[in-house]
Formats: C-alpha cells, structure tokens, sequence
C-alpha cells in the first residue's frame, strides 16, 4: 500500500509513524536491487559483521551473541521467552499497554508462570511499585523498555537494580527504544535485548534481532523447546559460520548492513541517541501553542504520545486528516485509546523542516490562528 495522496500533492508523504518509519536514500537504493544467492562465504561476512556491529551497539559483554530472526519484533518476544523460560519459572511482567499485554499472551499460551505488574496507561513502573515484589522468588523480568503504545520509558537503571538483588533473567523488549534511549548490556543486567529492523534502524520491516548474553545463551542451549523455527539453538549453531538455518530476510540484511556502516560512520550509538533527542525536542518544542499535551510522565525519545484538549475531538480523526489531507501518517491507538491518544515518531529520515510541516498542518487542524513557530 502507497502512502496516499492528499490534497497537498505537491509535498512528498512524510511517515511518523513509529515504524515502518523513514528510510535514507542509502537504504532504499540497497533494497532496490535484485536479491542475491545467500549460501556464500560473502553474505556469511554481512551477515559475521551485522553481529559484530548490533553487540557494540548494545555494548554487550563478551562471549554475547546476536540472533537474526525473519519475523516482526513479536516473533522474538516469543522466540526469546521460549527458549529461555519453562514451567519451572516464576516470571514477572511489566504490563502497561499493548505490548507488556502481549509478553503475558506469550506467557499464557506456554504455560509459563507469570505475575503481572499492572502500569496505568502513560504511567511509569515506580520504585514502590516494583519493590513490592522484593524477594518473592522470581526467577525472570519481562519488559518493553518503551512501551511503545503509550510511548512511555520504563527506568531501566531501576530494573536491572531490582533483577541483580533478585538475582532474576531480564529479557528487554526494545524493538522501539534502540538507538533511542540509552541501553547498555554491560551496565544493566539485561540478559536478553530485542529489537526490529522497521524502528530506528529504519530498514523494511521483517527482521528481528536478539542479543544474548552467555547466561542467556546457556538457557538455549540447556533449554529443549517444542519449535523447529524458533529453536534458537539452530540460529546460535549456523550464525557461527555467518548463516541462518532458514531462508533469511536476505534484502533487509543487506539493508542492515548499509545501516550499521552508516551509524558507525556518524558516531554510533550516540550519534543515533542525539539525533532521535534533538527530533523529538524540536517537535515537542514547536508545539506547545497547540491544544494537545504530553500523554506518557516519563517519555521516550523515540515517540510522542499526545492527548487532545478538547475532548470533543477524536484523536482518530487527527491520524485520518493529517493522511487524507496533508499525504502525512502519524500513529492512532486502538482500543479504549483510539479517540484519545495519538502518537507522533522520531525515528528515521526526518528533518526539522518535515516536522515544521507536520507542525503546521497540526495547527490548521486545531484552527489556531497564530503562526506556529517549530521551535
């Protein structure tokens, strides 16, 4: 599907949605071009230096290893929660949304025993909150560090001080958070980092990557699961020799591979971190005049949750008329949310100049008369 085009045909569509996202011309110039045969010493190498490349990003211990996973970040939640956790675990849940509320599915359907820390929706896990489950015997955390329907970033310095007094396996969902807001394996206690290739790595959606450290890599390997595709221990064995044991997302492993030498070439991680802080100050900046606030108390950098003044308003219909009117995608909410919340990215190709669009089209939505400088 096309974005569509509106009535301002003459202005290119600009995606903030919290991916897909934008892609650099770089990386759509890869993806233009014919898929090449994978079983070959040259793609091993692509694919040896994308693990080396996404554990420095992540500042992963030694002796970690990364996973590539044909399938959407949901497919490595699973993958990760299965190969790692049995019935003979005591898990804890971090459920403040959508996504905390799938880590729970997950848990159900495999018979994975699991408490729930309920978040109120746009609310972080408090010290209260988790202290309360101090020294109850559980044996694994399962958090979306930014839980990305909400837009809200947990304390991940309070949950690895939590999982190490515990001595607990933290598995982190940061499909939306990497290269967003800081996280650090060697610092933290993560055992397990998740991420996608459709969010600030800005590829085309259908990779997943894991990270495990060699605790968690010992779970897999100790671990005997009833899968033949998510058997991680198949994808640890072929990634030695820089394969995978099924048909790979070979375009977007390309892809990646052009991303990660252009994050390398423009500083890093930190280099990633600043660019996503810089755009989301610059938006939250140019609208403050607007009659929207601010819908998560302890943001990530990655996404805007915003709420609308006026409550006679639909957020859905922001979402519809920025897309049928200005050729401009934000992200709506489903559910209890769908009229209340809608959400703004700041991943990707974007520049101030797209957000100053964004800004004013905005502004004639809520008909405010005065310009709307974009900070």
């Amino acid at each position: 599907m096309k974005i569509q085009q509106g009535r301002n045909r003459e202005n290119k569509p600009l995606n903030f949605a919290v991916g897909p996202v934008m892609m650099s011309d770089e990386v759509l110039e890869i993806g233009s071009q014919q898929i090449p045969y994978f079983r070959t010493a040259a793609f091993s190498e692509i694919v040896k230096y994308n693990e080396r490349m996404y554990l420095s990003l992540l500042n992963a211990p030694e002796n970690s290893r990364a996973v590539f996973l044909t399938g959407s970040g949901t497919s490595a939640m699973e993958a990760a929660v299965i190969n790692t956790l049995d019935a003979g675990d005591r898990v804890l849940v971090v459920n403040g949304g959508t996504f905390g509320s799938r880590f729970c599915d997950i848990c159900d359907i495999h018979s994975i025993p699991h408490d729930v820390i309920k978040c109120e929706y746009g609310k972080t896990l408090t010290r209260e909150q988790l202290f309360s489950y101090n020294a109850h015997n559980y044996t694994a955390f399962l958090v979306n560090l930014c839980e990305t329907s909400t837009g809200v970033l947990y304390d991940l310095n309070l949950i690895s001080e939590f999982c190490r007094l515990n001595n607990i396996f933290l598995i982190v969902d940061a499909v939306s958070a990497f290269l967003c807001d800081r996280i650090d394996m060697s610092e933290s206690c993560a055992d397990i980092v998740i991420t996608g290739s459709q969010k600030a790595l800005a590829l085309a959606p259908g990779l997943s990557l894991l990270a495990l450290n060699e605790r968690a890599v010992d779970r897999v390997l100790r671990n005997n699961i009833k899968s033949l595709y998510f058997d991680l221990k198949a994808y640890l064995k072929d990634g030695e020799r820089g394969q995978t044991p099924f048909t790979p997302a070979v375009g977007t492993l390309l892809q990646l591979h052009g991303r990660l030498k252009q994050i390398e070439r423009d500083g890093g991680t930190d280099g990633e971190i600043a660019k996503c802080r810089k755009r989301a100050k610059y938006f939250r900046d140019g609208i403050k005049k607007l009659p929207i606030s601010m819908f998560a108390d302890s943001p990530s950098d990655c996404v805007t949750s915003l709420v609308l003044s006026d409550t006679s308003k639909s957020a859905y219909n922001v979402f519809e008329t920025l897309m049928n009117d200005y050729n401009i995608w934000v992200c709506p909410n489903g559910g209890e949310l769908r009229d209340k919340v809608f959400r703004v990215g700041h991943m990707g190709a974007l520049d101030n100049t797209d957000y100053d669009r964004l800004i004013e089209a905005l502004g004639a939505f809520f008909a405010v008369d005065e310009k709307v400088e974009g900070g």
